[in-house]
């Protein structure tokens, strides 16, 4: 074959210019990761702004155990869990799923401010309890939910526990107030 082939050349240059598709290769590669990557943002944005409204309404309850107006007006847990359930965290929660736990501690080194995940990713509320204490008792309130994750390939999965769930947390360590208006703790 010689240079000057005429059936050679042609096929060469048509298929070096013929550009006819090029776009739509390149934005079938570049969709999947830039949708994947637009969709975890998102995504870690709602766990954020749902962890800062459940660290918002429990902080906001706890503050209701501190200086006594729950064991003044005698909440059971129901009455509490009520309390942390506002308008706002309802917006964003099921507030059946809520699971609280309070209780009173000897020391604040000695408190339980773990997550209750046992080792194979599951969660242990068994021994959840509702203690709100007393006067000048330590108290420890931890709330949590199972927030439900979307976007799981691509390693940008944000699930904690085995149920493919992320587990918002929130916790509260204080000492009641001595809230009868005598003497100090």
């Amino acid at each position: 074959m010689s240079r000057n082939n005429p059936f050679r050349f042609p096929r060469r240059r048509s298929l070096r210019q013929c550009e006819k598709g090029s776009t739509v290769v390149e934005f079938a590669l570049v969709i999947v990761p830039f949708l994947a990557c637009m969709f975890a943002i998102i995504e870690i944005g709602l766990v954020f702004f749902a962890g800062q409204v459940l660290e918002t309404s429990v902080a906001d309850a706890s503050r209701m155990i501190l200086t006594g107006q729950v064991q003044n007006a005698k909440f059971d847990a129901n009455g509490f869990k009520n309390q942390i359930c506002t308008t706002s965290v309802q917006a964003m929660f099921k507030c059946d799923n809520i699971k609280i736990d309070v209780r009173t501690a000897n020391s604040f080194g000695g408190a339980d401010l773990s997550p209750p995940v046992k080792p194979d990713g599951t969660l242990d509320t068994q021994n959840f309890t509702y203690e709100p204490g007393t006067q000048c008792q330590i108290v420890v309130v931890r709330v949590i939910y199972e927030w439900p994750t979307f976007v799981r390939g691509f390693g940008l999965d944000l699930a904690t526990l085995a149920n493919g769930k992320h587990l918002l947390m929130s916790t509260a360590a204080f000492r009641n107030e001595p809230y009868s208006g005598t003497g100090f703790c």
